[in-house]
């Protein structure tokens, strides 16, 4: 039997050769093939993100136009037989594609969406297997949130499946608004303003991923943070980074110390966060002021807007909270979860959380409706007119 050997290296089968990288390519001109590989890789992605949008708006006018006819007849049975008659014969001359199922999900895509504009505007940026994910959300607001920070923060479908199970926007500031504020809001992430306060923050967090148990110090805490900033940046939202950690403030020979620093690009300001244990306090907020305001006074850049503060607790005091009027001092408190229950109980949870909420923003409605839709971030002012430290700032301890 004859045998085959691999040819030496050196004498080369018919393989493709290997590509010379551009610094050892010999003859060239210096960048030329750097630009080259650039021109052509940037044409065949611009041609794929083409050929996606075709095709997702070509699935949606599919979807309307058979919802149509499937819809017309007042007849269940015979919208059955439309759909199963339709899908055979575009399976058969242009294949897998148009499957019932598929089809099934094109007239979905069409009732889910059913503004041809905002679906031309987000095909350019999400893929047909995100659509996928959002069309069977029953909220409209949820799917609307979800699709908008998706196309915003580009959330590979890996990730948007994660934040709808974590159940993220049940648990931001804004779903807890009148439905005019979010809308509002997210009307102005889709015409390309950066997004509020409101989308961005949340309650609970979930901190699950720091692996602390029951008994822990405050310490604990900002530690399993560090050792885990990525994970608790991405918890935080879109657009934060970190500055520091137990920042030092000097006023009138006291010490005082911000557990945790961050700045928000998107929202242009910085992001003091106080890790505590236990139920929320009303000294809490005078601290956080304090803070709020030095941080306006020293640290604030020019053109940045006021800093803000976010109170995390285990457990919050909902009437204290509304009293004290956080909101209007530039503070956000949250519960923080360091061990989910399970899914069934952190649903209910949030849903009561959620409905309990819009039961106390409709209890407490003005009698103005002109005053309703105040967006609590606008009426945060500045603590202070900010100016340039003269002085040496101190270090983070």
């Amino acid at each position: 039997m004859p045998t085959h050997r691999r040819p030496p290296a050196s004498q080369p089968s018919d393989a493709l050769p290997v590509p010379v990288p551009a610094s050892d390519a010999p003859g060239l001109p210096p960048g030329l093939l750097d630009d080259l590989r650039s021109l052509i890789e940037t044409a065949r992605r611009e041609a794929a993100a083409a050929v996606n949008t075709g095709m997702t708006l070509m699935y949606w006018r599919v979807g309307r136009r058979a919802r149509r006819d499937v819809l017309g007849d007042q007849r269940a049975s015979y919208g059955e037989r439309i759909v199963s008659t339709l899908s055979r014969q575009l399976t058969l001359e242009y294949g897998r594609s148009f499957s019932e199922k598929n089809l099934r999900h094109m007239m979905r895509f069409a009732d889910a969406f059913p503004d041809e504009q905002i679906v031309s505007t987000l095909s350019r940026q999400l893929p047909w297997s995100h659509f996928l994910e959002l069309i069977y959300l029953k909220d409209p607001l949820a799917r609307d949130f979800y699709a908008q920070l998706a196309a915003m923060d580009r959330w590979p479908v890996r990730v948007l499946r994660e934040r709808m199970g974590s159940m993220l926007y049940e648990r931001t500031a804004v779903a807890k608004q009148p439905q005019a504020v979010i809308e509002r809001e997210l009307q102005a992430v889709r015409e390309g303003g950066a997004p509020s306060t409101g989308l961005l923050f949340k309650d609970p967090y979930l901190l699950d991923f720091l692996g602390l148990h029951d008994r822990h110090l405050e310490k604990d805490i900002e530690d399993a943070i560090l050792r885990e900033l990525e994970t608790f940046l991405l918890e935080l939202g879109a657009g934060f980074s970190f500055v520091a950690r137990q920042r030092r403030i000097q006023l009138d020979n006291d010490d005082f110390y911000i557990d945790l620093l961050f700045y928000n690009r998107r929202l242009r300001r910085l992001v003091a966060i106080e890790l505590k244990l236990g139920d929320f306090r009303p000294e809490y907020k005078g601290q956080m002021e304090l803070y709020l305001r030095w941080l306006a006074r020293y640290d604030q850049e020019p053109g940045d807007a006021p800093p803000l503060g976010i109170i995390l607790c285990t457990g919050k005091k909902a009437d204290q909270i509304e009293l004290l009027e956080l909101d209007k001092s530039g503070i956000h408190v949250a519960e923080y979860l360091t061990v989910l229950p399970p899914r069934e109980v952190f649903a209910a949870r949030v849903q009561q959380a959620l409905a309990n909420a819009r039961a106390r923003l409709e209890a407490n409605a003005p009698a103005n409706p002109a005053t309703d839709d105040i967006n609590p971030e606008q009426a945060a002012a500045a603590p202070s007119t900010p100016r340039r430290r003269t002085a040496r700032k101190p270090n983070p301890r």
